[in-house]
Order: C-alpha cells, then sequence, then structure tokens
C-alpha cells in the first residue's frame, strides 16, 4: 500500500484489495475495525452504503488513531470519509437500489509481472497495387501505446508494415505461447480498415499488400478453443481502423456541445472500399463457427460501417484512448475508462465518430499487478 503513492491512492488501493480477497473480506475488515474499538467506523461505513451519494465534495483524509489489544502505541490507518465513503460503497460493495450487493470475486486478477504480453501491428505503408494511402501519424500511435501498456506492466512487441499473411502468423505465434503464468493478453492493430461479413465480430483490417484480415478471425485465434493457456483471462483487442466509408455529420442537440475545429487538409479516415470477389459477396474467411467466446473485448475505434478520423498528430481514438489510460488506469475499470474515450471522441470535429466495444467480459477488468 505504501508503493501506492498518495494517502488517497493507497486508500483506493485498499479497497481495491479487499474487492479480490474474497467475499469475507469486507465484513473481516469491519469485524477488525469494531474489535480495535473503531466500531464508530464500521457502523459509519455501513450506514454509509445505505443512504444516497451526497453533493461530491474534495476528499477529506486524515489519520485514525487505532490502540490494537495489548499495544500501548497508536496504529494510523489512512481512511477517507466524505466523498470516498460513497465510492467506497459504490465501487467496493456494488450499490442496489437500498441493498447492499458485495462483489468482490468479480474483478479479474492481475498479480503476474509482466501481466501479460501486447501486441502491436502498425501498418504505415502499403504497396502501389494495394491503392491504399500511407497512414500517416499511425507511427506516433504505435509510440504512445508501447509507452503506455509498457507502463501498466505489459512485455510489448511493436511490428510495423506486414502484409496480411506476416500479421497472421505473428497472431497465431502469439496464441500458440504458454500464457499460463500470465494474467492477461492484449492485442493491438493500426491500419486501414473495411467491412465484412461477419457471424461474431464485424470489419477487418488490411495488411501492406491490400489484403483483408477480418477482426472476427483475429479474435477466435485467441478464444478458448484455440488458446487453452488463456482461458477465463482477459483477452483485449483495440482496434484503430474505419469500420467502413461512410462519414457522420452527426445530429443537433439542444444542450451546448463541445466545438472543435473543422476537419482540414490533414484529417484523413482509415477507410477504403471493400473490394468484394464475384457474386457480390464478402471474403469467406470472414465467417467462422466457433464456439462464443468468453473474457474477450474488441474496442473499436469507430462505429461499424464508418470511417475513423487520424491526423498527423495521431488517431483521435488513440491519442484519447492513451491520455484515459494515463489518467485513470489506477482507479476505473476498463468499461469506465472506455465510455470516458467515446464520449470525448465524440466531441471532436465537424465530422463525427464514436468508439464503442463488443464486451464478452466476465468481470471488472483493473489495469493492476
Amino acid at each position: 500500500l505504501q508503493g501506492a503513492g498518495s494517502r488517497g491512492d493507497q486508500a483506493r488501493q485498499l479497497i481495491i484489495d479487499l474487492e479480490t480477497r474474497g467475499k469475507q473480506a469486507f465484513p473481516v475488515f469491519l469485524s477488525v475495525l469494531r474489535d480495535t474499538g473503531q466500531g464508530d467506523l464500521a457502523d459509519m461505513l455501513v450506514q454509509e452504503c445505505e443512504s444516497p451519494p451526497a453533493v461530491p465534495q474534495l476528499l477529506d483524509l486524515r489519520p485514525v488513531e487505532l490502540e490494537l489489544p495489548g499495544e500501548k502505541q497508536h496504529k494510523r490507518l489512512p481512511f477517507l470519509t466524505g466523498v470516498a465513503s460513497h465510492w467506497i460503497s459504490r465501487q467496493a460493495l456494488g450499490k442496489r437500489g437500498s441493498s447492499i450487493v458485495a462483489c468482490p470475486c468479480q474483478v479479474y486478477e492481475l498479480k503476474a509481472d509482466p501481466c501479460g504480453h501486447c501486441l502491436i501491428l502498425n501498418n504505415v505503408t502499403f504497396s502501389r497495387d494495394s491503392h491504399l494511402s500511407t497512414r500517416v501519424g499511425s507511427d506516433l500511435d504505435c509510440e504512445k501505446l508501447e509507452r503506455r501498456f509498457k507502463a501498466l506492466h505489459f512485455d510489448v512487441l511493436a511490428r510495423r508494415d506486414l502484409k496480411a499473411q506476416e500479421m497472421v502468423l505473428e497472431l497465431q505465434k502469439l496464441a500458440q505461447r504458454d500464457h499460463s503464468a500470465l494474467d492477461c493478453c492484449i492485442v493491438v492493430i493500426l491500419s486501414h480498415g473495411c467491412q465484412t461479413s461477419h457471424i461474431q465480430f464485424p470489419g477487418g483490417v488490411y495488411g501492406t499488400d491490400g489484403k483483408p484480415i477480418p477482426i472476427e478471425k483475429i479474435v477466435n485465434y485467441f478464444n478458448g478453443s484455440n488458446c487453452p493457456s488463456l482461458r477465463g483471462k482477459p483477452k483485449l483487442f483495440f482496434i484503430q481502423a474505419c469500420g467502413g466509408e461512410q462519414k457522420d455529420r452527426g445530429f443537433i442537440v439542444d444542450c451546448d456541445s463541445p466545438k472543435d475545429e473543422t476537419p482540414g487538409a490533414s484529417l484523413e479516415s482509415d477507410a477504403t472500399p471493400f473490394r468484394a470477389p464475384s457474386g457480390n459477396v464478402d471474403e469467406p474467411d470472414a465467417i467462422a463457427c466457433l464456439p462464443t467466446p468468453s473474457d474477450i473485448l474488441v474496442s473499436y475505434s469507430t462505429f461499424p460501417g464508418f470511417v475513423s478520423w487520424r491526423e498527423a498528430t495521431g488517431s483521435w481514438y488513440v491519442e484519447t484512448l492513451d491520455s484515459v489510460l494515463e489518467r485513470y488506469a489506477r482507479s476505473e475499470d476498463l468499461l469506465d475508462m472506455l465510455l470516458r474515450v467515446a464520449n470525448a471522441v465524440s466531441a471532436k470535429g465537424s465530422y463525427k465518430q464514436i468508439p464503442g466495444c463488443f464486451n464478452f467480459l466476465r468481470k471488472k477488468f483493473y489495469f493492476m499487478c
């Protein structure tokens, strides 16, 4: 706990630790408070959990004197009051109406160091025959995410400018590794994208030779049938690519919304026309008959069928994702952070973009070792 940072961070880490220690962790914690003469604090916690949240105030952090039985010296326990006690009731106990629902077991454990492997496939320059433009700014996206996931204790491998078959081989190589001693796996793909037919996950990404790979095919390399050592462990996919060619101009809302500059000449999309084979059907390898995946989350930079915007300084999605992870990865779960990303990206530009995800995780996911 002392290594978590400030006293506020230490207190948050304490609550998160309690969440992961089993169903009896929080009741035992309350019992210890009462046994050490701090029954009023235990009662306050229970009372706060059952009452509606008050107007948020600044955190009031102060030490509480605990005198342990048989000891003369006092022990100091950093404790949160005010809005933090509501944070405890909502985050640690899962408040539902007037009842208290404890859910400490519903969090993925990330105890390994490194937490897992992270593969970044970054396609920037495409062959002339592909008729796909150079993805200016993608190298900056790659560098940001490489630094970010290393800081979050992942073993990161970045590969640049791979043909479709080379991408497949890298993905298969990762899926075939032994992940038994690890707790998670991450795949990031930065490329041009397109629409494909699908059963589970929409969209596809291009290799530098202009050949598409369905997202569904990529994800299924890592499902429980094909990657046994990752069974029951979270598998996260972040896709910066277009889902199609539609450009969204948005709609007018009554309330004031943030306004960004009109997209200029430097603004590009990762959309490309999908060249369908004869019969006007999609690529046959976009169709897969596999078991329904679990413990998988696929985060898309844009809604299926729509373009994903990118500038010389990087893509809207990756820039925002990196910023949100930097600020909130130690305190919020992944889904809450992805909501922040979606909200921030949706406020950008005259052309609009809304990231989203297909979530098949069974528990909450925190980027913590």
